[in-house]
C-alpha cells in the first residue's frame, strides 16, 4: 500500500503545499483583497490596505478578549490606539 501526498481532489496534504502558496504568509505590500473603488490611486490603495489591516487587528483583539487573554479595558485601549492610527493614515493619504 502506498500513501499519496494529496487528497482525492489533488490538494496537498499535511503541510505539503507548494512553495509560494502557503496560506497566511503574505507581503506587507500585498492587498488582502482587491480594491475596486472608482477613485483608484496609489494612495487610496495604501489606505485600503491600512483599513484591511485595521479590521484584521480588531478581529484578533476581539478574539483575544473573548478567550480571556485581554481584559475588556485592554482590548478597548488597543482598538482605540489603532483607530487613531487609521485616522492619521486617512488624513495623510486622502487629504
Amino acid at each position: 500500500m502506498t500513501l499519496k501526498n494529496s487528497d482525492p481532489d489533488g490538494n496537498p496534504r499535511n503541510g505539503n503545499q507548494p512553495q509560494g502558496d502557503q496560506e497566511g504568509v503574505r507581503s506587507p505590500l500585498e492587498a488582502h483583497s482587491s480594491y475596486r473603488g472608482d477613485d483608484w490611486t496609489p494612495t487610496s490603495l495604501v489606505f485600503h490596505q491600512n483599513l484591511e489591516s485595521f479590521a484584521e487587528r480588531v478581529g484578533l483583539i476581539v478574539a483575544l478578549q473573548s478567550n480571556g487573554k485581554l481584559s475588556q479595558e485592554q482590548a478597548y485601549d488597543q482598538i482605540r490606539t489603532i483607530w487613531k492610527k487609521l485616522g492619521e493614515s486617512k488624513k495623510d493619504l486622502l487629504s
